[in-house]
């Protein structure tokens, strides 16, 4: 074996690469992560700002991670992975039952779960670790939790030019749909919290990655957008201050929200706003908003206030 002519002072290029909490093959005795992998370790720790950049459908990644309640979406594999999953489909799904990060069926389709808890500071890497994992793990149960962000991203385990064609669903009968898993007590009851849980949500088709929805009463749309935040930023402002950032009669551009390094804007709206009602609106806003990111000039007074103003409605979800 290699390692038996390493010792703790080899360099790290004469190591071998093994997953951070298994010991060294340097053979000094401690985990890879305290030994050789210590620069592994410490970027399985760094926060990267936009963990899903890169991929296409960007916007749609964050919604589904952090404002979506059930959808799903096909996902295509780059071609080193394409070649182990043997033809098999692979599925992004917002949630799974008790939280899996992946599940294998039975027939062998691998469902990714993104909403899930991540060791690292990057999801990215934490989503392709289980998704490979995934690839040969036994069909006909869930994938063990999260490593220490020392496996492949998603960039490198999907093929990143291929958009996400997200399907909106009313709950999670889709756990179990076309499935030979067994529904155990956990898993029923499970989906009998979700769906209990799972308020109505529907993505608009005229635009990219805008969800409407209705908690309560009340219904609101909110948009992930992919332009960067500071010209973001005032360029919604600069619409506020003209009295055109509604997307029709008495909606409301209430505020933001940041989420892996996106602004999500969100509009309050009439109570009892059908999602198709917005359609036509939210491709006029799409057009103001592109042409008003092309101004370069500073904000004038009424921008500015309507820029700290929607600064200060500001909320970072990680």
């Amino acid at each position: 074996m290699r390692s038996a002519n390493l010792s703790p002072n080899s360099s790290d290029a004469d190591v071998p690469v093994v997953g951070l909490r298994e010991p060294c093959p340097c053979g000094s005795g401690r985990r890879y992560k305290a030994c050789h992998g210590r620069g592994l370790a410490d970027a399985g720790s760094a926060l990267v700002q936009r963990p899903f950049a890169g991929l296409a459908s960007e916007p749609d990644w964050v919604a589904l991670r952090e404002i979506v309640p059930s959808a799903t979406s096909a996902l295509t594999l780059s071609a080193e992975y394409a070649a182990q999953a043997a033809g098999r489909q692979v599925l992004l799904a917002t949630v799974l039952p008790m939280a899996w990060p992946a599940l294998v069926r039975a027939d062998g389709t691998i469902l990714l779960g993104l909403q899930t808890a991540t060791g690292s500071g990057d999801p990215s890497r934490d989503l392709g670790d289980v998704l490979a994992r995934a690839l040969s793990a036994e069909p006909g149960g869930p994938v063990s939790s999260l490593r220490l962000g020392d496996g492949p991203r998603l960039q490198e385990v999907l093929d990143v030019t291929v958009p996400l064609e997200v399907t909106v669903h009313d709950g999670f009968e889709f756990w179990v749909d076309a499935s030979q898993t067994e529904m155990t007590a956990d898993v029923s009851a499970s989906l009998e919290m979700a769906n209990s849980t799972a308020m109505p949500t529907y993505r608009l088709t005229s635009v990219e990655a805008a969800y409407w929805c209705r908690m309560g009463p009340k219904e609101f749309l909110r948009w992930a957008q992919p332009h960067d935040e500071e010209p973001l930023l005032s360029a919604l402002a600069r619409l506020q201050s003209r009295g055109e950032s509604a997307l029709g009669a008495d909606t409301r551009l209430i505020g933001t929200f940041r989420a892996h390094g996106l602004l999500v804007p969100v509009w309050d709206l009439p109570s009892g706003t059908e999602p198709q009602s917005l359609e036509e609106p939210a491709g006029a806003f799409l057009e103001r908003l592109n042409q008003v990111l092309t101004e370069t000039g500073e904000l004038n007074e009424a921008e500015r206030r309507a820029r700290a103003g929607l600064a200060n409605r500001q909320v970072t979800l990680r």
